[in-house]
């Protein structure tokens, strides 16, 4: 089996092209032919058996929408025809979004003979990006094949498209265990952060949108610091909906000053680790969500999580066994339930322990491999 993986974002998504080098190898795990297009800022993963193009140049790299739409055009024209020319009978795209570009490159592979797969990763977009639905039904209906996370999208997409269909596979989303590189211990990642060296730090990690609850932690962390006055809560993410002036209002209005720390901007990949491992706890606060890479992230740094009750999030985490979960959009029982996690460290670094081996032994490369070749049998 020949598969073209195609992606223009790579490595512009934080860690997305983690998941890509993964997927790519635990296809060829599984005995797959894959080649990877991406773009230039996406470094070759030198994955042994994987063909790897950076035919989207430098994509992303300005801010220019009409200069970048035509670099996604050229990029995605030439990965297709490469594609066909290698015999890669399957093209897989990701989506996190549908637009018009996105439809484009399905209907010219399907033009040009290939079965098209999509991994839906968003079914919807929590941005103020308006797409349009009939694009996005498109995309779903002309596809050939869709993979996404959990049985909580499936039922989104399935609702979405309001007919049955027996085209939507769940493929979970893979850890980042074989990634992780740790080069520096808390105390120099704190360094290097310019973050205190005795607080209690609890992260806040990702792209800032409405959804992902920032202001439910916020308002929880109030209760926090006072029964723990040591704890610092650091914010690291750009502000997508830019308005983040209704946090810093939050933060005003509770007093929450000296105990905030607030990196407000893309995250760069080299500096990613250091946050990871300047923290003691991670907090995802989300109100609604589909997947989470953070989450993935996490745990793959060792680090003990608290989640919101949310489906996608529960299905992973079991409370007190290898993270911890609170009532989606209750600041009250965040509080406590952060509170509880400081007073009892040692069941803090247990669970952590259990975070690590959960997605070891069940969202591995190679049992995602085979999740994917179990649903590409499908075409």
């Amino acid at each position: 089996m020949n598969i073209a993986i195609i992606d223009p974002i790579g490595s512009h998504g934080s860690s997305h092209h983690f998941y890509l080098f993964g997927q790519a190898e635990g296809l060829i795990k599984n005995g797959v032919n894959v080649s990877l297009f991406t773009n230039s800022k996406t470094s070759n993963p030198k994955i042994n058996g994987l063909k790897f193009y950076q035919s989207f140049g430098n994509i992303f790299m300005t801010n220019n929408k009409l200069l970048n739409g035509v670099k996604f055009v050229l990029g995605s024209f030439y990965s297709i025809f490469k594609a066909r020319i290698l015999a890669h009978n399957i093209i897989h795209f990701h989506i996190f979004y549908s637009n018009f570009l996105v439809l484009l490159n399905i209907l010219l592979s399907k033009v040009l003979f290939s079965k098209v797969v999509l991994t839906v990763h968003d079914v919807d977009t929590f941005t103020n990006v308006k797409v349009h639905n009939y694009i996005k039904y498109l995309c779903y209906h002309y596809c050939d094949l869709i993979l996404t996370h959990n049985e909580f999208s499936k039922r989104e997409i399935s609702s979405f498209l309001k007919y049955k269909t027996e085209k939507i596979f769940i493929v979970p989303h893979g850890n980042y265990l074989p990634f992780i590189n740790i080069k520096s211990n808390q105390e120099e990642s704190r360094e290097h952060l310019n973050l205190p060296k005795s607080s209690t730090i609890l992260l806040f990690f990702g792209i800032i949108k409405s959804v992902k609850g920032l202001d439910v932690l916020l308002n929880a962390f109030r209760e926090i610091i006072d029964k723990n006055p040591k704890t610092i809560l650091l914010i690291a993410g750009r502000s997508m909906d830019n308005n983040f002036c209704f946090y810093q209002s939050i933060i005003k209005q509770e007093r929450l000053e000296e105990n905030v720390i607030i990196h407000n901007k893309f995250i760069k990949n080299k500096d990613v680790p250091h946050y990871f491992c300047a923290s003691d706890l991670v907090i995802l606060p989300y109100k609604k969500i589909y997947q989470s890479g953070v989450l993935m992230m996490t745990l793959s740094y060792g680090k003990p999580v608290v989640v919101s009750d949310l489906p996608p999030l529960s299905d992973i985490i079991k409370h007190k066994v290898n993270g911890f979960v609170f009532k989606s959009e209750n600041s009250v029982d965040l509080s406590i339930k952060v509170n509880d996690i400081l007073s009892n460290k040692s069941k803090c670094l247990e669970v952590a322990q259990n975070g690590v081996n959960t997605i070891d032994r069940e969202y591995n490369w190679n049992r995602i491999g085979k999740l994917t070749l179990e649903a590409y049998k499908f075409l």
